[in-house]
């Protein structure tokens, strides 16, 4: 149960945190077509350039709101918005910017608060900087834990983020991911998955719900019906999912059922994915191509399944429409229109706001979609239950945060970011899932306190300092520490390197980056870039592997990400670990300040505490 208090005060005293009397009461009155419409929009406020960029795309990080959007968040009475990693540059400056986002709503003929949304998930996807904010290993190191420590890391991990995201006036957290990963090949999802097993996934997804919802936190379950069995990025294309109707209920669709049943989670997040068995039905594209429903167009799925045979009443939410699995195939205001329709409450990211030049895009959406309602493409009696069930979940939880002032809400935000206890639960997750995944459960053949001299071979500069770091801070002998990078061009030196080393620990990450990890279909030129550099990594790594096998090295291999890698590389290796992540905070040796996963690491391969992790997904060869 939420904090009774806080939504008894709700009606009262919302907007006092943030605002004068006078502006505090909501406004009772019946609302217009295009005021619903306005609280069904969700916007990206990413970048915003003052002057439309000469290059066409704006990549101005928007830290301040400018007036003429905090004009378009009032005068159209926008809902929610969703923040990403370039709207946070600190604490300080993110409250301020949540507050003046909050300003402007209230300054609207509703007066309701913005949902503030972001995607804080932990491992792969995290928007707040790694120093400032714990950020967790992820949703299946956290399945890694299950086996010795049950949902007791995911109910933790969720309280943490819920009470260090709410002091800086975030309320909708869009996690947890509660897709069931079954295909090793997931190129999106992988190890932001809790694992292949449908019920551990639901209990520890549950769990974590649970926890956020109670601390006061909105979750948002996604992706509906279920991402996991893919292997295209709905930011690239339009994956399609061909289980039985059987499957999909027993896979895909129980972790869904069972935390609608359980936890009445506030949002559940759509997915751009085609599910044959549960629609059939067709669309023809912009381009005239005939081609099966999505998901987040369907009303058999958002409506039949999900709010019929699932009794979902809470609030719908799209994935974001700028993905290729929607845009490349419609319009944007046709997305909307068809979401809507099909049974969605919020359409998140519908439209382009960077510069002045797009800004009068909101305007035109809204009156198409005023004009679809008119003319029954969207039903007016659905547009007003929707509606409702928006202003009901605002009403259900606390949109503002609890501090009146803003140097009080800072001091509460200041002392929970980043605490020592949460930093202590960041390791302690981090520790309980590292998976011994060779030799399995037996004594190690050999011991880094038997070796002086080490190499460590790993993806990029970064990660090699952060782990000989760690490895200097947390053992008792000096070691001598030698790099190769796997972004180095010049190998010339690797052969001897690898031959004066005593022993060789190696580490990859697998499979690359996505869409998702970095934000957005704003960053698709970057994913052309880490896809080539990926390329060049794989084939440094493959060309080294050899090397060291031939000189019968002692070598520890890390998985540090998608565990499926070890069936490729853990042939090379005596020892394999798995870490199910990979991130280091801005500050790649600081201790206890965002690089738990390689503390982790380094006093695992110092054996300084004993490894329980256990695999939550099938690796070929080792647990299959």
């Amino acid at each position: 149960m939420l904090c009774v208090a806080r939504i008894c005060l709700f009606t009262v005293s919302l907007f006092s945190c943030v605002l004068p009397a006078s502006a505090m009461a909501v406004n009772r009155s019946k609302p217009s077509v295009q005021q619903m419409l306005g609280q069904k929009l969700m916007l990206d406020l990413r970048y915003y350039c003052a002057k439309p960029p000469a290059s066409g795309q704006c990549r101005t990080a928007m830290t301040q709101l400018p007036p003429e959007l905090a004009a378009l968040i009032r005068d159209y009475d926008i809902g929610g918005v969703i923040l990403f990693a370039e709207n946070l540059s600190g604490i300080a400056q993110t409250i301020q910017l949540n507050r003046d986002l909050q300003a402007a709503a209230a300054g609207s003929a509703l007066k309701l608060p913005l949902f503030i949304g972001i995607d804080q998930e932990g491992g792969r996807v995290a928007r707040l900087p790694r120093s400032l904010a714990t950020s967790f290993a992820g949703n299946m190191a956290i399945g890694a834990t299950y086996a010795e420590h049950g949902t007791a890391f995911a109910a933790t991990v969720g309280q943490v983020l819920a009470d260090e995201l709410l002091p800086l006036g975030i309320n909708v957290n869009f996690a947890p991911t509660v897709d069931v990963n079954v295909n090793p090949q997931n190129p999106v999802i992988n190890v932001r998955a809790f694992g292949e097993n449908a019920q551990q996934v639901a209990e520890l997804g549950a769990a974590m719900t649970a926890a956020m919802q109670q601390r006061g936190m909105i979750a948002a379950l996604k992706h509906f019906p279920g991402h996991g069995d893919t292997e295209v990025d709905s930011h690239l294309g339009l994956p399609r999912v061909d289980h039985s109707a059987e499957q999909i209920r027993q896979v895909d669709l129980k972790p869904f059922a069972d935390i609608i049943k359980q936890q009445a989670p506030g949002m559940i997040m759509t997915a751009h994915i085609q599910y044959p068995a549960l629609d059939s039905s067709t669309f023809v594209s912009k381009d005239g191509e005939t081609m099966l429903k999505p998901a987040t167009l369907s009303a058999k799925i958002l409506q039949g399944v999900l709010r019929e045979e699932l009794g979902y009443n809470g609030v719908i939410v799209t994935d974001a429409l700028d993905m290729a699995g929607i845009a490349k195939f419609f319009s944007h205001t046709e997305a909307v229109v068809q979401t809507f329709a099909a049974g969605a409450d919020i359409a998140l990211m519908p439209v382009k706001l960077q510069h002045p030049g797009e800004l009068s895009a909101l305007a035109e959406l809204l009156e198409a979609l005023s004009a679809a309602v008119a003319n029954g493409d969207i039903s007016p009696t659905e547009l007003a239950a929707s509606y409702q069930r928006i202003v009901a979940l605002k009403q259900q939880y606390p949109l503002l945060p609890q501090a009146v002032s803003n140097a009080e809400q800072l001091a509460q935000a200041e002392a929970v970011l980043g605490s020592k206890v949460h930093r202590a639960h960041e390791l302690a997750l981090a520790k309980a899932a590292l998976t011994q995944v060779k030799p399995a459960q037996a004594a190690w053949p050999f011991t880094l306190s038997d070796s002086k001299k080490l190499l460590l071979i790993m993806p990029d500069q970064l990660k090699a300092q952060a782990l000989a770091s760690a490895l200097q801070h947390y053992s008792q002998n000096a070691f001598e520490i030698d790099v190769i990078s796997l972004q180095q061009t010049d190998l010339s030196r690797v052969a001897e390197q690898i031959a004066t080393a005593d022993l060789l620990i190696s580490g990859f990450i697998a499979p690359m980056q996505s869409l998702a990890d970095i934000g957005g279909m704003d960053d698709m030129t970057g994913i052309a870039n880490i896809a080539a550099a990926y390329e060049r990594q794989t084939q440094q790594y493959e060309t080294l592997l050899p090397l060291i096998s031939a000189q019968q090295k002692k070598h520890i291999f890390l998985s540090l990400r998608a565990p499926y890698d070890i069936s490729r590389y853990g042939q090379y290796a005596g020892v394999v670990l798995a870490s199910y992540a990979y991130n280091t905070a801005e500050d790649v040796t600081a201790i206890s300040a965002g690089n738990a996963t390689y503390e982790a690491l380094a006093q695992a391969l110092l054996q300084q505490y004993p490894l329980t992790g256990r695999l939550p997904v099938t690796v070929a060869g080792y647990n299959d």
